[in-house]
This record gives structure tokens, C-alpha cells and sequence, in this order.
């Protein structure tokens, strides 16, 4: 099953793109960059792959992120707040470090670690 692709252009018109990817009933994979670029579109087709899974305990792999900033936490804070909304458990794992970092700054890190 493969998921929506959101893509931005980055810097000197290199492009930037971010999937998140259905991989098991209530399996997420997300890829790419999460970034001011294409935070909104990657917001809108994240919220888009949870709503429209049928599972109740959903899960996305940020393994795949390759690079992230303040707009790309702020996605993944709306993701858990809107799943929170609906009652549907919703973590995230393998996390990276730089994303981490920023919730840590921000005060968010044990929230993004948890889950909803």
C-alpha cells in the first residue's frame, strides 16, 4: 500500500519531498524532510493517512525523516493532537535525534515520545 508524496522545492530549487506511507493496519512510515517547505501539505496527507485508517492504535516510523525543524514538530504535535481528539491511541517510533531536540527545546520532547 503506498501513501500520498507531498514534495516542496528547498534552497537552490532542490526538491524536498515527504511521504508518509500505509505499511500495516494502523502502520505508518514517514520519509523524507518535514520542514517549513512542505509542512502544510505534509499535515494535511498525514492527517489524511490516520483519519482513513480503520485501525484504532496507530503508529508512525519517523525513521525515514531525514531532516526536520520547528514546522516539521509542529506537524507531528498536530497529528498526535487531532488522533487525541478522535481517541485513537497514536505514537511515534524511532525518532531523530535533531527532531528530538527541537521538542526538547520546546518542552514537547515527553509528549512526542508518549504518544496520545
Amino acid at each position: 500500500m503506498t501513501g500520498p508524496v507531498v514534495s516542496g522545492a528547498r534552497g537552490a530549487g532542490a526538491p524536498e519531498s515527504f511521504e508518509i506511507t500505509a505499511t500495516s493496519p494502523g502502520g505508518f512510515v514517514a520519509r523524507g524532510a518535514l520542514t517549513f517547505t512542505n509542512a502544510k501539505r505534509a499535515r494535511n496527507e498525514g492527517l489524511h493517512a490516520l483519519h482513513t485508517s480503520t485501525a484504532r492504535d496507530l503508529q508512525v516510523d519517523c525513521s525515514g525523516i531525514a531532516h526536520s525543524d520547528s514546522a516539521g514538530l509542529a506537524v507531528l504535535l498536530d497529528w498526535l493532537a487531532a488522533m487525541k481528539k478522535e481517541g485513537r491511541p497514536l505514537c511515534f517510533a524511532n525518532l531523530p535525534q535533531g527532531l528530538l531536540a527541537v521538542a526538547r527545546i520546546s518542552g514537547v520532547e515527553e509528549m512526542l515520545q508518549k504518544g496520545v
